[in-house]
């Protein structure tokens, strides 16, 4: 056994570069320092996120910005688009839920006039659409409630509204946060509060016992570019006159990738010398994983590498590598 603080610590440092990178600390469930036996637990945090990813593969919960108001009359519009004209519920920070056109119109108000004023049109944006949302087949109901305790983490202090919508194909809570905090101080969401955003939603799902992720695309050997929710409307209308691309590339995604293909071959070749079976086990899986993934052109000659590593006499592997 007196291989295991050597994996562990191969765990923590690349398992950290793949899936907490440039933003370490998850606001809802801090993870345990170094020592005193927080190096086993934030190993065993590790393999229990690789499993989620490469064995299970738990849905990716998606944590988007879709726009946001520069003056009242845009936050008044989104208002209007996401309760359905005053149709649907209305939650806001405090609780309470309001439902009508008036309702809908009074919010505008308290928002216009709730902190520095808002005109009808301004420079800058006073307000940030963020929409969050499960793959279909998740239960609504608790994407709300998922949706409400990540907005009383990360939106505290501000003034915001959510509404469930369930009719789509997959349920989703549309957000709409003040810029300006209660105190004062602006919201300006980056990529790395994004991400952070992500970890949070994923981390309050899993709280209700919901299997949900928030990997990023490099660690999960994909390279997708999705649209922005104008593009998706224009091109319903059939107004898009430029399709945007598919995939993402250019030199900061390859190094990116192939950062995360470093990492999965770290972790899997340490996996792999394990005395203990259920490692060896997970070693197989990553394997197949990074065979199957989209990562650079060499991962089929080091899927096997990793591949051979795994197949150890007396230890069963129920993943093989495929040719």
């Amino acid at each position: 056994m007196s291989q295991a603080p050597n994996i562990d610590g191969v765990l923590v440092q690349w398992g950290d570069r793949l899936f907490y990178p440039g933003n370490r600390v998850v606001k809802v469930k801090p993870q345990p320092r170094l020592g005193d036996g927080g190096m086993c637990q934030r190993a065993e945090a590790i393999r229990k996120r690789i499993e989620a990813t490469v064995v299970k593969r738990a849905p990716q919960v998606m944590v988007k910005v879709t726009g946001g108001g520069r003056g009242m009359l845009a936050i008044a519009a989104h208002f209007r688009y996401i309760s359905k004209n005053g149709r649907l519920d209305i939650e806001t920070e405090q609780g309470d839920t309001v439902r009508g056109k008036s309702a809908v119109h009074e919010l505008g108000e308290d928002w216009r006039y709730g902190g520095s004023l808002i005109g009808d049109e301004g420079y800058r944006r006073e307000a940030f659409n963020i929409m969050l949302s499960m793959p279909r087949g998740t239960d609504p109901l608790i994407v709300l409630r998922a949706a409400r305790e990540f907005a009383q983490t990360e939106l505290a202090d501000h003034k915001y509204v959510m509404v469930l919508h369930d009719h789509q194909a997959n349920p989703h809570v549309h957000i709409s946060v003040r810029a300006e905090s209660m105190s004062g101080r602006r919201l300006y969401p980056r990529k790395a509060d994004l991400q952070r955003w992500r970890e949070t939603f994923a981390e309050k799902l899993r709280g209700y016992g919901v299997e949900a992720e928030a990997t990023r695309q490099a660690t999960r050997g994909r390279n997708m570019s999705h649209p922005d929710l104008w593009q998706l409307k224009a091109n319903e209308a059939g107004r898009l006159r430029k399709a945007r691309p598919g995939t993402t590339s250019g030199d900061k995604a390859r190094s990116s990738r192939a950062e995360a293909l470093k990492g999965w071959l770290h972790i899997g070749r340490a996996l792999a010398g394990s005395p203990d079976a259920l490692d060896v086990k997970l070693a197989g899986s990553i394997a197949v994983f990074i065979q199957e993934a989209t990562l650079p052109w060499n991962v089929q000659k080091t899927a096997h590498e990793v591949g051979r590593e795994t197949q150890r006499p007396g230890l069963a592997v129920d993943s093989k590598i495929r040719r």
